[in-house]
């Protein structure tokens, strides 16, 4: 699938294929935020801020965790994106305390500086060798400004399950449940789990390991390993599927380990469909927009479809038994 929206992050991946693509560019600070704002965050923190430069999240605690650990200020940086990083040792800085701060730069972020996701980055560790980020990070998106195909499902009486981030991606809206995971690993066996229980409507999953802990740090090793771990446990999901299951796996954006940098990157991502009711495969072509996925959403629902996007369910009720 080609992306058609402005930029290459998860927030305009996910809305997209949703059927809301991000047309206008987003707020983006390859020399680090105004110091109006970073005023702003340390007035109402009461903390000071250090780093505000673009860097990697591995890379700026390992170099100035222990500076944060040591004073408390508030570790803030920024990447190719339109994200806003706050990282902070939670023995300094509890949860509650980075999450009321991230909330507040959230909302001053808004429309002045329209900044795409605010970023909660908690770590651990003694050191600059032992320090890793935890299972607590959260995103604090904008607010999709329209329905997407979430809202539309919900609308109808369908389930919406959202595992993983995706909640915070879409501020909650459109969610009907939300499940919280700590690794790519924990996300499948929620997604095993839900796949076993009665419901009907979407559950959209979002493994994040990915993204935040092979193509960041551009590790091709553990990046492979990592898709290993996964078809293991897709193996244990597939026959749980039912008859009338339709399962997709699709990405928000690249992020090629063996690109230079730490960025995302921007190519095409993978389309895989599958139904245990499939008698054989075919290609469904480039799709000209990630909407197509939720295009076909729509009408495997009967709903009506008024995103961007075309469906392909045609294609693949061709593919039936």
């Amino acid at each position: 699938m080609q992306e058609v929206s402005a930029g290459k992050d998860s927030m305009d991946g996910h809305w997209e294929m949703m059927g809301l693509p991000v047309t206008a560019p987003l707020g983006f600070f390859p020399e680090g935020f105004p110091a109006d704002l970073i005023a702003k965050i340390e007035e109402f923190s009461g903390r000071k801020v250090i780093v505000n430069r673009p860097i990697s999240g591995t890379k700026v605690i390992a170099e100035y965790g222990e500076e944060q650990l040591k004073t408390g200020a508030l570790i803030v940086y920024t990447s190719g994106d339109s994200v806003l990083q706050i990282a902070a040792h939670t023995a300094v800085i509890p949860l509650a305390e980075l999450y009321r701060i991230c909330e507040f730069v959230r909302k001053i972020t808004i429309d002045e500086y329209h900044i795409g996701r605010i970023i909660a980055r908690p770590y651990v560790g003694k050191d600059g060798h032992s320090f890793k980020r935890t299972a607590d990070r959260h995103d604090y998106t904008l607010i999709p400004s329209q329905d997407t195909v979430l809202d539309k499902l919900k609308q109808a009486n369908f389930a919406v399950i959202g595992i993983g981030k995706t909640n915070d991606i879409f501020s909650g809206k459109g969610m009907t449940q939300m499940i919280h995971t700590t690794s790519n690993d924990d996300g499948m066996i929620q997604t095993i789990n839900i796949s076993q229980t009665d419901f009907t409507g979407l559950c959209f999953i979002n493994l994040v390991d990915f993204d935040a802990m092979y193509g960041h740090r551009r590790d091709p090793q553990g990046y492979g390993e990592a898709l290993q771990a996964f078809d293991r446990r897709l193996g244990e999901l597939l026959p749980k599927l039912k008859e009338d299951d339709l399962l997709m796996i699709t990405a928000d954006h690249g992020n090629d380990p063996g690109f230079k940098g730490t960025d995302h990157t921007r190519e095409y991502v993978p389309l895989l469909a599958y139904s245990p009711s499939f008698l054989q495969g075919s290609s469904l072509g480039i799709r000209k927009t990630y909407a197509d996925l939720g295009a076909t959403i729509l009408e495997n629902f009967e709903l009506a479809n008024d995103t961007i996007g075309t469906s392909f369910l045609d294609t693949l009720m061709e593919e039936k038994k």
